[in-house]
């Protein structure tokens, strides 16, 4: 379900201090300060399937996600499309609208039903130079993806196909996952392509390393979903 931003405008609601205030990325606000955000922002809820921008529009929106899951993607020149990451509530997409006149350089596709809180451009530069905390829990936030970002990269070094694709699994499982008495559980399908493109690697060799990953106990599969069981 494709739309356009100026249509993810239309029939937008209000946002209330709740809806914003709780989250990681704007603790040790002052109450002034989330006033100022909640007025700044706006909220729409997504179904799943449903595009929040895609690869090549301007970049005029930054959304924060308040429930739900969205995957962002990229489609390479034979339209292939690559699996970039998996964001989850407390999260941010679209922060490409910081740099002057970009366009957003992934599709972000909701993967579940979501509730996201929006700001344009504008009011988020006028909110960031009358407040300038806000500003900084932004910097602090990106600081925090990029060491997360480096421990990825990390654990993509590994030279054995098995230890690199449990390690993928590990991170998604402690972003996304849901703690059972079985273990972790990913509650949402991962396919085989998007492993692939997560470990690097080609989606036949991936089908093997999850096979291996699976008969030696490492991981469990319950219908759609993935479990990495408590040790």
């Amino acid at each position: 379900m494709r739309c356009t931003c100026d249509e993810l405008l239309k029939g937008q609601a209000g946002v209330s201090p709740v809806c914003l205030a709780h989250l990681w990325l704007f603790q040790a606000l002052s109450e002034t300060e989330v006033q100022a955000l909640t007025a700044a922002a706006w909220r729409k809820p997504f179904e799943k399937g449903q595009y929040v921008f895609i690869e090549g529009q301007p970049a005029t929106l930054l959304f924060v996600i308040k429930a739900g899951r969205v995957k962002l993607v990229k489609t390479d020149d034979d339209g292939t499309e690559i699996l970039v990451d998996i964001r989850k509530a407390g999260d941010f997409i679209g922060e490409t609208f910081l740099s002057a006149d970009a366009d957003y350089p992934l599709t972000a596709e909701c993967v579940e039903d979501s509730l996201l809180c929006g700001f344009t451009k504008e009011r988020f530069e006028r909110l960031v130079t009358e407040h300038p905390n806000i500003g900084l829990q932004i910097m602090r936030n990106m600081s925090e993806r990029i060491s997360w970002l480096t421990s990825r990269v990390g654990s993509a070094s590994s030279t054995h196909l098995e230890e690199r694709l449990y390690a993928v699994l590990v991170t998604v499982a402690r972003e996304h996952g849901t703690r059972t008495a079985s273990g972790l559980v990913i509650e949402f399908p991962l396919t085989h392509e998007e492993l692939s493109f997560l470990v690097g690697a080609h989606r036949v060799s991936v089908t093997k390393a999850l096979k291996a990953l699976r008969e030696s106990g490492k991981v469990a599969r319950e219908g759609k979903h993935l479990i990495l069981p408590a040790g």
